[in-house]
């Protein structure tokens, strides 16, 4: 992916051209080509945990100073990414033959920062991911939403307007062809659009490996395995590679239920990184987020998110962002072939079939040498067997003899 983005300035100076509300911006690649193009509004309103115990709410709206360092450009997936006051705000576009969506709206805000969250018990940077509405844009027209469009979470609402954004932009220049919102078409007149709850922040959550919930489910088939890949640009082999199975099991209420992830039609965006990688998965009913991580030495699978609809149409959305999982060497893959589970939240259990990831130092786009899960490797556990074996036979015959010697001994005593 091109990392080297650039405003480009509507005026005769500076980085950005501020509006009356909200801010517009240019994202260029390498070759300093027009490749994202964007100019909305977005307000923010965080409800956060206070000193003196109360809940505050902070709201704010996305001001005109920003700055794109992390934005990234490529012929299949782009990264809008607008930093600021020790904020950001991203979003993901993926293009699919003639049209292309937002898949993923990630907003991470820091709570160290005393003017938006005066009296913050906490001073942690938090982060909430969501799904978008914004599907089917005609690939060479700009997506254009002037209505309010709510995007809700447990602890975030943001609200999206005036929005006319444009991603893999041809011949260097905005287009003046229109994919509207179906908010602003005339036969419309609904209310904001209100879209899935997503997960609440979580800061210290840890994944441990546990059995799923005992309530009685319908027998699914084993998952079918997907195969997916990053690559940094159309000419360079894959980055990151990641082959699973992947068994979802819900938790809403009283009720629990598992559901397969078809990887059968699914749109895959993300990037490769130094010390984080990212793969987004995306099918028709559930967006799934991995982040991975390394210290140099190891990776791990550091993030999951996961947000879709249950066959009855539920909305979910979860997720645990200091996850310790799936660790090998740096330049190695980590494999298990085996069923694992692993409860990732209080609602959500994943059950992964057939694993294998490699999110950094990748050679030739195909895996390196496999660090294996316990449960596949069994190298160890034939000696163990064999040696216990033989101890038992040794002590078999050591108790054999010494019951002999005693019989002897008592058959030569003086009458």
């Amino acid at each position: 992916m091109y990392r080297y983005a650039a405003f480009v300035l509507l005026l005769t100076s500076g980085i950005v051209f501020q509006l009356s509300h909200g801010v517009e911006v240019e994202v260029k690649d390498s070759k300093g080509d027009l490749c994202i193009y964007a100019n909305l509004t977005v307000d923010f309103s965080v409800s956060y945990k206070k000193n003196d115990n109360k809940t505050g709410v902070a709201e704010f709206e996305l001001p005109s100073k920003v700055t794109i360092n992390g934005s990234e450009c490529d012929s299949k997936s782009s990264l809008l990414k607008l930093n600021f006051g020790g904020h950001s705000w991203s979003v993901n576009f993926t293009l699919d033959g003639e049209k292309y969506q937002a898949d993923l709206i990630t907003f991470s805000y820091d709570l160290s920062d005393k003017t938006n969250f005066p009296d913050a018990e906490s001073n942690d940077t938090l982060t909430i991911t969501a799904k978008p509405e914004i599907k089917d844009v005609v690939k060479d027209t700009c997506y254009s939403c002037k209505s309010r469009d709510m995007i809700q979470s447990d602890a975030v609402n943001q609200t999206l307007w005036n929005v006319l954004m444009q991603a893999f932009v041809s011949n260097n220049s905005k287009s003046g062809e229109l994919t509207h919102c179906a908010a602003d078409l005339p036969a419309t007149t609904a209310p904001p659009t209100t879209h899935a709850p997503t997960a609440a922040p979580t800061t210290n959550a840890s994944a441990t490996t546990a059995p799923p919930p005992t309530t009685p489910i319908p027998t699914l088939p084993t998952p079918t395995v997907g195969k997916y890949s990053i690559k940094k640009d159309e000419n360079s082999t894959a980055c990151l590679l990641a082959d699973f199975g992947l068994r979802i099991g819900l938790k809403q209420g009283q009720k629990y239920q598992e559901m397969n992830f078809d990887p059968n039609g699914t749109t895959t965006s993300g990037r490769c990184g130094v010390n984080s990688s990212d793969l987004i998965v995306v099918s028709n009913s559930m967006t799934i987020m991995l982040t991975f991580t390394n210290d140099t030495k190891k990776f791990r699978l550091h993030a999951l998110n996961i947000t879709g609809k249950t066959s009855s149409g539920v909305a979910f959305s979860e997720a645990n962002t200091n996850l310790s999982l799936w660790q090998a060497a740096v330049g190695a893959s980590y494999m298990c072939n085996k069923e694992q589970n692993y409860t990732i939240t209080s609602a959500l259990t994943l059950f992964t079939f057939d694993l294998r990831v490699q999110p950094f130092g990748v050679k030739k786009g195909v895996f390196s040498t496999a660090h294996e899960c316990s449960l596949d490797d069994t190298s160890i556990l034939i000696p163990i067997i064999v040696g216990a074996a033989l101890a038992g036979l040794i002590l078999i015959v050591v108790i054999a003899y010494v019951i002999g010697r005693r019989k002897t001994y008592v058959g030569y005593q003086t009458l």
